[in-house]
């Protein structure tokens, strides 16, 4: 009974494959000499301007990500973090990461946050500081700043070393899909979408 449910809920039982494992400690780029690599390499100081950040006027979050794009290091350790300050009142849209599960930490203020599963069942839960949140890998989800006087700290840490991220309004209405087609599957007016559309252009 147990081997049935989990097979059900992980897909049948087949193996998700994550990041490639690596045969060494780590990994440098190929215009690097890794008798030359320093501490330095495996530092990352791109989060320090958030302390000063300016969140005057801002709805949404401000996302700072520590990708293998931004920190090279990363390559080959199947991890990478996004720092997420939410102005007051600020949310994170709803969006997917096609290629990692999130696990989202709160570090100061307050957050609802919230999935939908394929079943389209929707989880929320309120979190508060140092509360954790599990995002499953490929799922729409958001979070809210519960606080309308003061901005909210989350870091989301990924299990590989670029997630992706896929945002539902910028990509359905920002990517040049017709009017006509997203008005019937909206079940709506163009002129209802065209807004949409401008809004997110």
């Amino acid at each position: 009974m147990v081997a049935t449910t989990r097979e059900q809920v992980s897909g049948k039982g087949k193996e998700s494959k994550g990041d490639p494992d690596i045969l060494k400690d780590f990994l440098v780029l190929p215009s690097s000499d890794p008798s030359t690599i320093t501490r330095q390499y495996f530092t990352f100081t791109g989060f320090r301007p958030l302390r000063h950040a300016n969140l005057t006027g801002k709805t949404t979050a401000l996302v700072t990500k520590a990708t293998m794009k931004e920190f090279p290091a990363l390559e080959g350790q199947g991890v990478s973090v996004s720092a997420i300050i939410y102005p007051p009142s600020g949310m994170n849209l709803p969006h997917v990461h096609p290629k990692a599960s999130e696990l989202l930490i709160v570090l100061l203020g307050s957050l609802e946050v919230g999935f939908v599963d394929t079943t389209n069942k929707l989880f929320t839960q309120t979190l508060q500081a140092p509360d954790m949140f599990i995002v499953p890998k490929g799922l729409v989800h958001f979070q809210v700043n519960t606080k309308t006087d003061s901005p909210s700290i989350a870091l989301g840490v990924f299990g590989s070393v670029n997630a992706g991220t896929v945002s539902l309004p910028s990509t359905v209405f920002g990517s040049g899909i017709s009017a006509e087609i997203l008005a019937k599957a909206f079940k709506t007016d163009e002129e209802t979408i065209s807004k949409l559309i401008q809004a997110n252009n």
